[in-house]
């Protein structure tokens, strides 16, 4: 059932390595099995009326994790944008990868743009963060006001929020309502610092790997039993002012 208060769900994937020490396996296997993990996460968001679901896969800090490691995520990277585009179109989800692209391979960067064409249109949106920072997009916007500026397409006093957030990578996309974090971690690790000013924040112990549709419908139970005032009162919230 659709519900127009909870249109863009955000979702920080923490806990592939500790999911695979504590199963025994290799870490890049945790980070495959958290890629599996996707599908079921973007059904459950679709089957509760979600229209964006927007993913944290690749942080502009996890270029600093052991080469190997680096190596493996964008293995899966590149794997999941051949073997998923098709599907998601098929299934009517549009794909739209957030970030700075430049410093992936040529090949990642073609599958992206590929991707992209492939999975076009559709009722949902699945947005994947990789090479992503809230700094970085916050800076990416401000210098894009900047060079209006500088040319004379903009004057100074038409900068305002709006006019950042136009800049954003996330333009054009309903307001982020709810980010969760998987994996224990209490913090938002500069995940759309600009976006999240008022999205409602849920954490859990759950392991990426393990999280699953009842602990999405746990989140957006926890979401629902909230009063989102905006800088009003309760009582203005209830009256609908």
């Amino acid at each position: 059932m659709s519900d127009d208060s909870l249109r863009h769900v955000a979702v920080i994937m923490d806990g592939n390595n500790r999911w695979a020490k504590l199963n025994g396996k290799m870490g890049v296997q945790g980070h495959r099995a958290g890629v599996e993990k996707i599908r079921e996460v973007l059904q459950s968001c679709k089957e509760h009326g979600v229209e964006v679901l927007t993913l944290f896969a690749f942080s502009s800090e996890n270029w600093q994790r052991p080469p190997k490691e680096v190596e493996a995520l964008m293995g899966l990277f590149l794997s999941y944008l051949k073997n998923e585009a098709k599907k998601l179109k098929d299934e009517r989800v549009r794909l739209r990868v957030i970030g700075n692209r430049s410093r992936f391979s040529e090949k990642i960067q073609k599958a992206i743009f590929d991707a992209e064409a492939i999975a076009c249109e559709g009722e949902h949106t699945l947005v994947i963060a990789a090479d992503y920072g809230g700094r970085w997009d916050m800076t990416q916007a401000a210098r894009k006001l900047a060079e209006k500026v500088s040319e004379g397409r903009m004057a100074v006093d038409e900068i305002d929020e709006a006019a950042l957030d136009a800049g954003m990578s996330t333009s054009g996309l309903p307001a982020l309502d709810l980010m969760i974090r998987t994996g224990g971690d209490h913090r938002i690790s500069n995940y759309l610092l600009w976006q999240a000013a008022y999205s409602e924040l849920y954490f859990t112990d759950v392991l990426w790997p393990d999280f699953g549709a009842d602990d999405l419908s746990g989140a957006i139970a926890d979401f629902h039993s909230r009063q989102r005032r905006f800088g009003k009162t309760s009582e203005q919230v209830e009256q609908g002012q």
